[in-house]
């Protein structure tokens, strides 16, 4: 893509973007991808079955639109989903399909070009980069001496954006004003919540929206600029972000040069996240997930709590399902969790394996209709083999023969 724009391209700043958006193949293309992800329906019901069954009509009717200018953003649909296993609710914006097909467009046209210009430690909704990858430079960091570490929090950062800001940094790099008016449209396209009618958006980023992730990055990409230029070793995934350094002196002058940029942002530090830790004693810090501490890592409790609640909602004691369906549905989760989660203090998928058993163990006994817990006669009736036998994925026995295979690695070379 980015080759196909060089020619709109006049002293850094990107004109003809425009005629890129409403092109019909660029238009079908952002559809399928839409049509893969797909999703609920926004406030006007259309489903992505409904955008794939009228695909044609639908990305003519977006080419016209976006020629003629007269394209408007429909409002956010804000529903309230529960937490699993806790009973606050959080909010899920869910804009509409066509939105979705535009924003996505935009994306595909604009992110080539500040992705040329974004920073190595930057690794958050970016083509080709994630998690995976900050996780080891911060791992590797820490091999290296920087033990302390700047643990920041950005209160509220994609709701707290300021659009006016945004806005300039965006036409620091496009001129094309009509892309700019239809990005600004997005920000401002409002939320529409049940028993409260439409609410407008003054700040922040639109939630759910395809371009949020990249526009995110786009506000952030001048500290990165700044952390690139104090030498600071940062590593950053979204607005979630370290700074590790090999002294307390620099930790602490690294956090007062943040909290100046951040208030010059237009963003707060959030006063009871945001520390600075010594990862060499306990207590260590949180980061994507993990908890590192003491040179060991394992999943933070949020982590492991969130998964236990998603392991209990696929075993309640009264469940109908045959052992081998439940225990089939469980691996599918412990597989995915633990491609995330693998290479950490065994003990916790020791102690996960333990409990997930003592699930299974209780619906067992609820169908030979023993009363009470009989934790010694549950695990005579069912050990452990039972369950192995069963095929019950061992997160701990996954990890120990991890832990086999990188020690023969070594070995070898």
């Amino acid at each position: 893509m980015l080759e196909a724009l060089v020619q709109g391209v006049q002293g850094g700043r990107w004109y003809s973007l425009m005629d890129k958006v409403w092109n019909p193949s660029h238009l079908r293309l952002g559809a399928w991808q839409v049509i893969r992800n797909d999703g609920a329906a926004g406030i006007d019901h259309r489903s992505c079955e409904c955008l794939e069954e009228k695909l044609t009509e639908e990305v003519d009717l977006l080419e016209r639109r976006l020629r003629a200018g007269t394209y408007q953003p429909q409002a956010v649909k804000r529903v309230w989903i529960a937490k699993l296993g806790r009973p606050e609710k959080r909010p899920l914006g869910i804009p509409t399909v066509r939105d979705r097909v535009v924003q996505t467009v935009v994306r595909n046209v604009i992110e080539p070009i500040f992705e040329a210009e974004f920073v190595e430690h930057s690794y958050g909704f970016r083509p080709g980069r994630g998690a995976f990858q900050a996780l080891e430079r911060v791992e590797q960091l820490l091999r290296d001496g920087h033990t302390w570490v700047v643990d920041a929090d950005i209160k509220g950062y994609f709701d707290n954006i300021p659009q006016d800001r945004l806005m300039r940094l965006l036409q620091q790099r496009i001129s094309d004003g009509r892309v700019l008016a239809l990005i600004e449209a997005f920000l401002k396209q409002g939320v529409m919540e049940t028993g409260k009618g439409w609410q407008p958006t003054t700040k922040g980023t639109p939630q759910g929206a395809v371009l949020s992730p990249l526009l995110a990055n786009v506000y952030l990409h001048p500290l990165d600029l700044l952390a690139q230029s104090q030498g600071w070793r940062m590593t950053r995934y979204a607005d979630d972000f370290i700074i590790q350094c090999s002294s307390l002196a620099d930790a602490e002058a690294a956090l007062a040069e943040i909290r100046s940029w951040m208030a010059a942002a237009g963003l707060t530090l959030h006063p009871d996240k945001t520390r600075i830790v010594d990862a060499t004693i306990r207590g260590g810090f949180d980061f994507l997930g993990w908890h590192f501490e003491r040179g060991l890592k394992w999943p933070r409790k949020k982590s492991l709590d969130r998964f236990q609640d998603m392991l209990r909602a696929e075993t309640p004691r009264n469940s109908g399902r045959s052992l081998s369906e439940i225990i089939g549905r469980l691996n599918r989760r412990l597989k995915g969790w633990y491609r995330y989660f693998q290479g950490g203090v065994k003990n916790v998928y020791q102690d996960l394996d333990k409990w997930l058993r003592g699930r299974l163990r209780s619906i067992l006994r609820r169908r030979d209709k023993r009363k009470g817990r009989g934790r010694g006669q549950d695990h005579v009736r069912y050990p452990n083999a039972y369950f192995a036998n069963h095929k019950l994925i061992s997160l701990y026995a996954s990890a120990c023969g991890e832990h086999l295979q990188s020690r023969r690695a070594r070995v070898t070379h």
